[in-house]
Order: C-alpha cells, then sequence, then structure tokens
C-alpha cells in the first residue's frame, strides 16, 4: 500500500501567509495610525488637494498593475488562472511588506508610523520590481518561491533606490532606473541561479494560442492608456506634471507606430509579431520615465520613444535566442526586452539630456518627490543639485551602474535559495499548468482517471 506524501510543502502557503498577516496585524496596532486632522482650514484644505490630485493617478496605476499586467500575463494558454492570481496575491504582499520596511526606515518617529496615500503609493512601486522580476521564471515557479523572491528583493529595492535616488542625486521620476532596469536583472539573477546552466527547452504548454494572446494584447493596451499616470504621479503638480504627461503619451504613441514598422519588417512574410505588439508598444513608456519632466522637445520624446521599440523588437529577434543559446539564460517574458534595453537606453538619454540641457530649459523642471518626502533633486543655482551638468551626469551613469551592479548580485543569492525543496518548485513537465494550484471544475469533470492533469497532479504530490 502506498505511503500518502506528505502534506506539509502544500500547507506551506497558507502558513506562510498567515504568519506574515497575523505579524503584520500586530504591527499595524502596535505602531500605525493616521495623521491627525489639521485644525487649521487652510492646512485641511491643502491635504485635501493633494489626496484629490494623487488618488486619479494612484487608482490608474491600480489598474495597470492588477488588469493590465496581469492579463499581459496571461499569454500562457493553460496558466492565465496563475498569472492572474499570483500577480495580483504579489502586489499585496510586496505592497504590505514594503509598507512595513518603509515605515521602519523612514517613517518612524516617536513610536509611531503615520499612514498616508503617498507612502502607501511608494509601496506600491516597490510592489511592482517584483511583478516585473517574477516574469523572467514566469510558469517555472511555485508560489512559495515567488513569495520568498518577493521577501528578498523589496528590502533589495528599497536599499538601492535609497542610493540610486538620495544619495546620488539620480533623476528617475519615472523608475526607468531605480524600478525597470533594476527590476529586470534581479529577475534574470534569479533565473540564472535556479535553473543554473540548464538549457530550458520548449515546453508543449508554452506555445500561446490565439486566445491567450488577445488577453495578453488586451493587457498591452490598458497598459498603454495608463502608462503617464504611472511616470507622472510624483511630479510636482504644475507645468512638470504636465511636461512628464506630454512627453510619455508622445513616447508611446512612437512606440506604439515603430513597433509595426520594426516587426513588419523583420518578419519574413511581413506580418506582425503578437509578442512585439504586447511588449514593443510599452517600451516608450520605460525609456522617457527617466526624462520625462525634463524640458525635452517633442522632437526627442517621439526620438526616444521610437528607438526603445526598435530596440526591445530586435532584442525579442536576436537578443534573447542568443542568450540562451550562450549563456542558457532562460527569459521566459523578455522583460531584458522591455525593461532592461529600453531602460539603459533612457538612462543614457538622460545622461545626454542632462549635458545638453541650457540653464534656461533645465531649471525648475527636474524635480520629483523621493520615498522619503520632499524633492529628490533639485536645481540650485542653475547646477544640477550643485554638481553642474558634468556631475549630474556622472551620477545618472552611476545609478545605472548600481542598479545592474545590485539587482544582478541580489538575484543570484535569490535564485540559490529559491532552489531549496521544500519550496516545492515544479518538475519540467509539469509547469505551466492552472490545475497544480487551482481547483477548476470543468477540468475535474471531464477529465477521467487515466487523464494527464490528474498524473501530473499526483507525480507533484509525490514530488514534493
Amino acid at each position: 500500500m502506498a505511503v500518502p506524501p506528505s502534506t506539509r510543502p502544500r500547507r506551506l502557503l497558507p502558513l506562510f501567509l498567515g504568519l506574515f498577516q497575523g505579524v503584520l496585524l500586530l504591527y499595524f496596532a502596535l505602531f500605525v495610525t493616521y495623521d491627525q486632522p489639521s485644525a487649521q482650514v487652510e492646512d485641511t484644505n491643502l491635504v485635501a488637494s493633494q489626496v484629490y490630485s494623487t488618488f486619479p493617478f494612484f487608482q490608474d496605476i491600480q489598474v495597470m498593475l492588477v488588469v493590465g499586467l496581469g492579463l499581459l500575463l496571461a499569454f500562457l494558454p493553460r496558466y492565465g488562472f496563475s498569472a492572474l492570481t499570483h500577480n495580483f496575491l504579489l502586489l499585496n504582499f510586496s505592497m504590505q511588506w514594503a509598507l512595513v520596511l518603509q515605515g521602519l526606515l523612514h517613517h518612524f518617529h516617536h513610536g509611531q508610523v503615520h499612514l498616508d496615500l503617498h507612502k502607501i503609493l511608494i509601496s506600491e512601486f516597490a510592489a511592482v520590481t517584483v511583478l516585473i522580476s517574477v516574469g523572467a521564471i514566469l510558469g517555472r515557479a511555485s508560489p512559495c518561491q515567488l513569495l520568498v523572491m518577493a521577501t528578498c528583493e523589496i528590502p533589495v529595492y528599497l536599499a538601492s533606490e535609497w542610493v540610486i535616488v538620495t544619495r546620488l542625486g539620480v533623476l528617475d521620476v519615472g523608475g526607468t532606473i531605480t524600478i525597470h532596469v533594476f527590476s529586470c536583472y534581479f529577475g534574470l539573477g534569479v533565473s540564472k541561479a535556479l535553473f543554473r546552466a540548464t538549457q530550458q527547452p520548449l515546453h508543449p504548454k508554452e506555445t500561446p494560442t490565439p486566445r491567450s494572446d488577445l488577453m495578453s494584447l488586451v493587457g498591452t493596451l490598458i497598459l498603454w492608456v495608463f502608462w503617464p499616470s504611472f511616470v507622472a504621479v510624483l511630479c510636482q503638480p504644475g507645468d512638470v506634471q504636465h511636461r512628464a504627461i506630454l512627453n510619455t503619451l508622445l513616447a508611446m504613441s512612437a512606440s506604439a507606430i515603430t513597433t509595426v514598422v520594426a516587426s513588419s519588417l523583420l518578419e519574413r512574410d511581413g506580418k506582425l509579431s503578437l509578442g512585439h505588439l504586447q511588449n514593443s508598444s510599452l517600451a516608450g513608456g520605460v525609456a522617457i520615465g527617466v526624462v520625462a519632466d525634463m524640458a525635452l522637445p517633442p522632437v526627442a520624446a517621439l526620438v526616444l520613444g521610437s528607438l526603445s521599440a526598435v530596440v526591445c523588437v530586435l532584442g525579442f529577434k536576436f537578443l534573447t535566442p542568443f542568450l540562451g543559446r550562450k549563456l542558457t539564460l532562460h527569459d521566459q517574458c523578455g522583460i531584458h526586452n522591455l525593461h532592461g534595453l529600453p531602460g539603459i537606453l533612457g538612462a543614457a538619454a538622460s545622461t545626454v539630456a542632462v549635458l545638453v540641457a541650457s540653464k534656461d530649459t533645465s531649471g525648475s523642471h527636474s524635480s520629483q518627490l523621493s520615498p522619503t518626502g520632499g524633492n529628490a533633486s533639485e536645481m540650485v543655482g542653475g547646477q544640477w543639485g550643485g554638481r553642474g551638468a558634468g556631475g549630474q551626469a556622472l551620477s545618472q551613469a552611476a545609478g545605472l551602474a548600481v542598479a545592474i551592479g545590485a539587482s544582478l548580485l541580489a538575484g543570484l543569492l535569490t535564485g540559490a535559495a529559491l532552489r531549496f525543496p521544500c519550496l516545492a518548485q515544479p518538475p519540467e513537465r509539469l509547469c505551466f499548468d492552472d490545475s497544480l494550484y487551482f481547483k477548476i471544475q470543468d477540468q475535474a469533470e471531464s477529465s477521467g482517471p487515466d487523464s494527464s492533469a490528474e498524473e501530473g497532479a499526483v507525480a507533484l504530490k509525490e514530488q514534493v
């Protein structure tokens, strides 16, 4: 008589989440409170104005992350439930974890943390790094592995963001360097260490279907519509925020058109690649974030958007297969092409923009809100933070180096930790399948005792 497999690995997920939420409840009960309402009418009106000006942007970002990004990841035909649900779970888990760490590091005064919408927003920005990074290992990792990955990535992101923005004074209002570049190379580091030097073959469940590609394309359109809110939300309201919105719209419009041109030219029959449309159309929003609030001519935003789309398409066509063959680097969602390459392009553009900008056009147009409040960088006497244009350009380059170096190293260490057997990584033949994690009624009714789905579930239980 066969001995039933242990249930401990299958109970690890609710145990981990339950313990985390319990500790969080205790933390909130002891240390977290809301800001006291001001007694002065002027201050009350100021707070109300700040909330009403920020919350619409915040709602747009919520739609982007929950719906847009979730659908974008649903291109795997038998992994749609998992992509949407795990994305939603990681967003909430990472946001709460970042909120705790942010409170302890920056906002813990006199034994209390005063919660406001800005702190929630900054925590969601930290969660975005996790949502992007998991794209490199999408479908090949268990929920427990993803949660451990988020637990490790958030503090590393907060530390690197503090170094890049606060210490180096890097201008990056849209998170091109601090979010997109960092999350990309963290995810690639995790993938490299998790799968080591093993070549990942094409999985039979990995090929998208027209229906799954359509869902992913809808996610792209949602992200495209709301992306200006993501870039401009931390800008100072007024002319700077207006400029960031306009630059982002122009860059994304250019990337959408250029994607069609580049994809059609690279395909032998002149047809469009859905993978290019789903990703490269968003590349302009990634690249423009670092210079969105600078006083650039409109043509610069169009050029940057077009170049980022070309780089992204070329990455999918040539670079991803090359890295897979030569470095055995697995990148399931192509995050290197959408977030890494356009992010590096945007960082390079920021150094050029700083060097060529005149005092009149650069002054007062490059202020942004930092996670600790106030301005991350301000012009002082026509100089970039008192360093001059050359010094600021070096800071931009140094920030890029810190983001890549810190994320790669931390990603490699995190990927090695994810190899622990207790985290129940699914075997190769059982990847990309919702039936491992969800009770699907139609499938349960239609599948017989010899069905492959049931055999796969049993095999996974026996392995863990």
